[in-house]
């Protein structure tokens, strides 16, 4: 009776055991860190990119990139860290090009889906609800992200779309801990700025409710 076929050792591999194999040329040990951290990465790179085409391309490069500088990774902080730190370099990479050379009006991606559309503001005969839906919120924050300078929407995803601690932020953008909390408060700041066109018709406590969803981690009454 045949013996099955033991699993290969670089599906339980720790990190540390993949990142030395795959800076010693081991393709499969590469491919397995890439199935562990596609998905974060991609998360990350989707919430700063125009695109879910544009996050594909970003993801890809990052990981590229990664491969190609393996051996400079030196176990300092986590592989995931260095990693995103690729994809996020990438990102902003490209965020400062197409500011500098713009070539259409800015559009953002609704959820995953390939079709873009242009946020569509209730008249102001609307009422409340109809003017601040969640839905609504949703896509006016989608779109005010896009228009945060870069620096200031790279702290925003990392913390309050994507749940990151000060600390990890800090790590994967190469600042300090004080500089990721005043960037995201002046990130909240700015947000609720471009936000308030949308929820100033509401009574005061259904804004508080509604700016509140689109800040999760926190308020904005001073750096965190």
């Amino acid at each position: 009776m045949a013996t099955p076929a033991a699993a290969p050792a670089t599906q339980n591999g720790s990190d540390v055991n993949l990142v030395n194999a795959a800076r010693a040329g081991d393709i499969q040990a590469f491919g397995e860190l890439v199935r562990r951290y596609d998905r974060l990465v991609f998360r990350v790179v989707r919430s700063m990119a125009e695109s879910t085409q544009e996050a594909e391309d970003i993801a890809q490069e990052a990981f590229v990139k990664a491969f190609r500088n393996i051996r400079t990774f030196e176990g300092r902080a986590a592989f995931s860290t260095w990693l995103v730190r690729i994809a996020v370099n990438e990102a902003l990479g490209r965020i400062r090009l197409r500011q500098k050379f713009p070539v259409a009006p800015l559009e953002f991606a609704v959820g995953d889906e390939e079709n873009v559309r242009e946020l569509q503001i209730a008249s102001p005969a609307a009422g409340p609800e109809e003017l601040c839906s969640k839905r609504e919120l949703r896509w006016a924050l989608t779109r005010a992200v896009h228009r945060l300078r870069p620096r200031l929407r790279a702290v925003f995803v990392l913390r309050d779309m994507q749940g990151m601690s000060a600390q990890q932020t800090a790590e994967i953008l190469r600042i300090t801990v004080g500089t990721v909390k005043a960037r995201l408060f002046r990130a909240r700041q700015r947000l609720r700025q471009m936000l308030l066109p949308y929820v100033t018709t509401q009574p005061r406590a259904a804004l508080h409710r509604n700016a509140s969803a689109a800040f999760p981690y926190g308020d904005a009454s001073g750096p965190q």
